[in-house]
């Protein structure tokens, strides 16, 4: 299964603030460490803002900080909604896509199938599990330790 890069680079906001509980950052400080678009970042903390999986305040002293502990964060319950009406494949859509093979396709049901249990184990794990190695709130990612868009999440 393949993510987004939606999806990807919330994952990796969120293993950045859980590495700083106390730290709100601002979609301007993820989106450079990250090196990626502020109005990508901003979108992707909006989306994890209206599930309660973040909360965010704007203004001096704002930005972005879990709504809850990390251990109470499942990776699938993220993945779920940065991917939400994002279908595995064509035919899953809600439109049913283009498929010609409808009716008769056996594969639907093993792919529907591995989507759930790609979820599930999702689930087993928590933001805890994955949260980069704690630093100084005002330290950011350089180096080996530097996220960029090219590199995998784990």
């Amino acid at each position: 299964m393949r993510l987004t890069s939606f999806t990807d680079f919330g994952l990796r906001a969120l293993m950045r603030i859980a590495s700083a509980p106390e730290k709100a950052f601002s979609s301007a400080e993820l989106a450079d460490e990250f090196g990626l678009s502020r109005n990508h970042l901003a979108k992707i903390l909006s989306a994890l803002a209206q599930a309660g999986i973040v909360t965010t305040r704007r203004g001096t002293g704002g930005g972005a900080t879990l709504a809850r502990p990390p251990s109470d964060i499942k990776l699938g319950d993220v993945v779920r909604v940065l991917e939400f009406g994002q279908p595995l494949v064509e035919c899953f859509a809600a439109s049913g896509g283009d498929c010609t093979i409808s009716g008769c396709c056996r594969l639907k049901t093993r792919l529907r199938s591995a989507e759930t249990a790609f979820l599930a184990d999702l689930d087993r794990s928590t933001l805890a599990d994955v949260a980069l190695p704690s630093r100084a709130a005002d330290e950011p990612l350089s180096g080996t330790d530097r996220l960029s868009p090219a590199r995998n999440v784990a």
